[in-house]
């Protein structure tokens, strides 16, 4: 990234199938941009739904069609969320995701209503949504509940029996997604979610709607905003997907960059040899990690945390390396004084999953399996994921498994859309550089595309979500935008650029994960979630 950067800063103006379930109506292509049909208005019934950290919130819900071909036939419930506006006169509807796909919004609306500047907050209505499959949405998807439950296979194929069984477990959940939802799956999807949000800006009653979306969320407004050009008011995409992969090689290509902010934590780890007595050498302190995950796939630790529940357990280092001290204080626990307990605590705070992870995956695989075409052929992945791993080998198989029910998924896949755009407003996109789950290229990439666009880089950051998260820099245009839709100009690849943030520093006294409570950065990255394109 030196090179990129010193270009930053020069021209910135600032600092194979299982089952074929899918009706043919479901088709194998996306539906054409040009069928944007309006949603009917609807009259949506608030109630309060205040939390303690958002006693302002409310809630309502909307049905929509199932398949948006057939506005008459089955319909199907979005929860929403809000926190009104306060201010005398209104700009309108904001609709904020937190992506997954799979995640839920509810929670965000509040978040991203207490993290602006009460004077920008006030003059919208901030509102949130579980996407159709998710959460208090109904039906809620759950293909097989308990799918992470440990100690599963270790992720590195090491031999023909692990790899099998590897590869059950995957077609297994594709055959429970199939046994209970055969209806639903085609139509879980980008585009039908893209239509979902028109559908919502019509029941809002709404002539235009703006959008902020971080990590899938930015797929998924750049996708409605190719259908629905004209309703755009204002358009924020934050940690930016790489359009142009969707979904194998985008997934491919996070393997090498997630592998990139493992070692930079490692690094941070020999950097406080003082704190954790793990070496001060990053090559040292790497070979104890690894080390470490070849013990626990002999001998789970609490018989909870296996190779892949301690993948699970340090992959969130790479969205957010607010997280870096915990996962530092359990690792030299482990290492140095033999003992198990803090990381059996971590993994229960940052890797395991509940009843809502279970949702949210099946929301993922449905999404993500749905929309693009995915090798069939598992010799395919078999291929190039050992080809990745022998450079990346911090989580790609770990990956490849995750997303492994795609090969065996029992719907048609679609064509994904063309998301360039040259009838929008202009439109603010935020990147850091060293992102690891939607790596700088997905940023530089819809620069390209959204004509008109303006790219705000974190030169060096490698967090995932990086507005409302502590960066006063980067809020500072978040807020002059929605204030006033001002962006910044630049002549080269970013349009401005903000440094990063300080790396975190150790814990003062030793201590396992709290509850996300703390800081912006880390309630904001406690509600993107972390898995994939969870984030």
């Amino acid at each position: 990234m030196n090179k990129r950067a010193a270009a930053l800063c020069g021209a910135a103006t600032a600092v194979a199938g299982l089952l074929a379930a899918a009706p043919a109506a479901a088709g194998s292509a996306t539906v054409p941009a040009t069928f944007a049909p309006s949603a009917p208005r609807s009259a949506l019934t608030w109630k309060d739904c205040g939390t303690k950290d958002y006693p302002a919130l409310q809630c309502s819900s909307v049905r929509v069609p199932l398949d948006h071909a057939r506005p008459g036939g089955r319909q199907i419930t979005l929860a929403l969320s809000r926190i009104r506006h306060t201010a005398k006169t209104s700009q309108g509807p904001l609709l904020v995701n937190p992506g997954g796909p799979g995640g839920s919004g509810l929670t965000l609306a509040g978040f991203v209503a207490g993290g602006l500047p009460k004077k920008v907050a006030a003059q919208y209505d901030v509102v949130g949504f579980d996407p159709r499959g998710v959460g208090k949405s109904k039906p809620a998807l759950d293909c097989r509940p308990g799918y992470f439950v440990p100690v599963r296979p270790a992720s590195v194929p090491s031999s023909p029996s692990v790899e099998r069984a590897g590869l059950d477990r995957a077609q297994g959940f594709a055959s429970a997604c199939a046994a209970k939802y055969a209806d639903v799956l085609p139509y879980i999807d980008t585009v039908s979610t893209a239509r979902d949000v028109d559908a919502i800006r019509a029941a809002l009653g709404a002539p235009k709607l703006s959008y902020f979306g971080y990590s899938y969320g930015t797929y998924l407004g750049a996708v409605y905003a190719k259908l629905y050009p004209h309703r755009v008011r204002r358009l924020v995409l934050d940690s930016i997907v790489d359009p142009t992969g969707v979904w194998y090689d985008d997934n491919m290509n996070q393997d090498h960059a997630f592998n990139a902010r493992h070692q930079a934590f490692l690094a941070w780890v020999a950097q406080h040899d003082a704190t954790y007595k793990l070496g001060k050498d990053p090559a040292k302190v790497e070979a104890e990690w690894y080390a470490m995950r070849a013990a626990v796939e002999k001998k789970p630790a609490g018989k909870k945390v296996g190779a892949g529940e301690l993948e699970d357990t340090f992959i969130p280092g790479g969205y957010y390396d607010g997280y870096w001290p915990y996962l530092a204080e359990a690792f030299a626990a482990y290492v140095k004084d033999k003992d198990p307990e803090p990381l059996v605590r971590t993994y229960k705070r940052f890797g395991a999953v509940d009843a809502a992870g279970d949702n949210g995956y099946s929301v993922y695989t449905a999404v993500q399996c749905r929309d693009a075409r995915w090798p069939r052929d598992w010799n395919t992945w078999h291929a190039d994921n050992w080809q990745a791993n022998e450079k990346a080998p911090f989580s790609t198989w770990n990956n490849a498994w995750y997303n492994a029910p795609c090969a065996f998924w029992p719907t048609s896949r679609l064509d994904p859309p063309d998301v360039s755009n040259d009838e929008l407003p202009p439109t603010l996109l935020f990147q850091a550089t060293d992102d690891a789950a939607t790596p700088y290229e997905g940023g530089v990439t819809v620069h390209r595309e959204l004509r008109g666009s303006s790219l705000v880089v974190e030169e060096g950051g490698g967090n995932h979500g990086i507005t409302l998260s502590g960066n006063t820099c980067l809020d500072r245009y978040l807020t002059d935008y929605l204030s006033t839709g001002k962006t910044p100009h630049g002549t080269g690849e970013a349009d401005a650029v903000c440094k990063k943030l300080p790396p975190p520093k150790p814990l003062t006294r030793k201590a396992t994960p709290t509850p996300v409570t703390g800081p912006n950065g880390t309630r904001l990255h406690g509600l993107l979630g972390f898995h994939g394109f969870h984030g």
